[in-house]
């Protein structure tokens, strides 16, 4: 998960709770290499040179699936969003299935906030790697934003369990619970989550915030 990446989520009345942020895209996987000066730059983050040699490359090669991915994750990370899916789809129609470029396909279609396009590639990429914490957590965060509620808390649970340590996913936990109205819930997960991890800011900011609800009203 990314860390110290903070969003805020409507929940419980008119408040906002703290939560976190989709994952930053992984890295392309690199059990595959399509072309070694091509990959060696992706591996150097160098986005401009790895989209010019891998187009040099596909050029030859058209029917390289793994060209497409390594060029569609290089338009991404340049911000070129548009063309990022563009490259993974046609990896998909050439027959690459990985987890890894779905969940990256997933990732491109939450930043232009096509919930479903995004849920349906996140999906696959469970299927692929249920045994892969951020699959479920990047799910579970589109389905928080389709207003899924109780499938996004099913996700988060399972991230949970597969990454027990992970500060933002318990935090999403709680995040998601009093979303969903179960304020005690919410608050036993932050308070343990302070005790856990005294410097995590947004436990103690959702917590406070918390506070202010259940001063007024009962905690269910």
């Amino acid at each position: 998960m990314r860390a110290g990446a903070i969003a805020c989520a409507a929940a419980a009345a008119v408040l906002i709770f703290c939560g976190p942020v989709f994952s930053q895209r992984p890295l392309a996987s690199d059990k595959q290499i399509c072309d070694v000066p091509a990959d060696s730059a992706l591996g150097l983050e160098d986005y401009p040179t790895t989209i010019m040699l891998h187009r040099r490359l596909l050029r030859s090669r058209p029917n390289d699936a793994l060209a497409y991915y390594h060029l569609g994750f290089a338009y991404g990370m340049v911000g070129r969003g548009a063309e990022e899916i563009e490259e993974y789809q046609r990896a998909v129609t050439l027959g690459l299935d990985s987890w890894d470029l779905f969940l990256n396909l997933g990732l491109a279609y939450t930043d232009r906030q096509e919930w479903s396009n995004a849920a349906e590639a996140l999906e696959h990429a469970v299927r692929l790697a249920p045994e892969r914490p951020e699959t479920h957590f990047n799910l579970a965060l589109v389905y928080e934003r389709e207003n899924k509620l109780s499938e996004a808390l099913k996700e988060i649970i399972i991230s949970r369990r597969l990454e027990p340590e992970d500060h933002e996913i318990e935090n999403t936990n709680a995040v998601l619970c009093a979303e969903m109205g179960d304020l005690l819930c919410a608050r036993n997960i932050w308070t343990h989550l302070i005790q856990a991890a005294p410097s995590y800011s947004p436990a103690r900011i959702n917590l406070a915030l918390l506070s202010r609800i259940t001063s007024t009203a009962p905690v269910r």
